[in-house]
């Protein structure tokens, strides 16, 4: 399974682009309108945390700027009637923080604000979405008081950390001592300042 790509643009389109990678393959990656925005002009490089989709007559790939985002569509897919376009449609006006903010406010009426989802529809999806947010939630709400960028680089650090083997609350901890000293840290100065401070704790 594909899930992440890191090469230049060879292609951009109206709902994605193709990326080439150094191996000299191209893969079409769908994005959200957001992600297609960022995009940087042909043959800038480009890289996208990806969920891939296997079915029976294609594969298919769509990319992320953060983990959060990934996880968050991985989320909507999980609830029932909601396919890959239209969480791709959500996660285009709504961003991972919107969401939670929407479920916080309990304010479903506002997803009609997404093409092809009604007062019925986003009713149901609210109500699946509230339930499969609450430990996203939970989280959201114990990251440090930073700028949305940088919180942003906060979760997808702490998921990074997690993914290498390490408790969430070590992680967390040597996290917010990490962003304490440099808000303006990206992710992957956030990982290895991290890691280094954790391998000089374990001396």
């Amino acid at each position: 399974m594909i899930a992440y790509i890191q090469g230049k643009l060879a292609a951009r389109m109206e709902s994605g682009c193709v990326v080439l990678t150094p191996g000299g393959v191209g893969y079409q990656i769908g994005l959200t309108t957001t992600g297609v925005s960022s995009l940087g002009p042909v043959d800038s490089e480009c890289e996208f945390y990806v969920h891939t989709i296997v079915r029976e007559d294609a594969i298919e790939l769509y990319g992320f700027n953060s983990w959060d985002e990934k996880t968050t569509f991985e989320i909507l897919l999980s609830i029932t009637k909601v396919g890959p376009k239209l969480a791709l449609a959500i996660l285009s006006m709504f961003g991972p923080d919107d969401l939670r903010r929407l479920v916080i406010a309990d304010d479903y009426t506002t997803l009609v604000q997404v093409p092809g989802i009604g007062k019925k529809s986003a009713q149901r999806i609210f109500v699946e979405l509230k339930y499969k947010l609450e430990s996203s939630l939970g989280a959201a709400q114990s990251v440090p008081d930073l700028e949305s960028g940088s919180v942003a680089a906060f979760r997808d650090a702490l998921a990074g950390l997690a993914n290498l083997g390490y408790e969430e609350s070590e992680a967390r901890d040597v996290l917010e001592k990490v962003f304490a000293e440099d808000p303006s840290r990206d992710v992957g100065e956030a990982l290895r300042e991290a890691l280094k401070k954790i391998s000089q704790k374990a001396r």
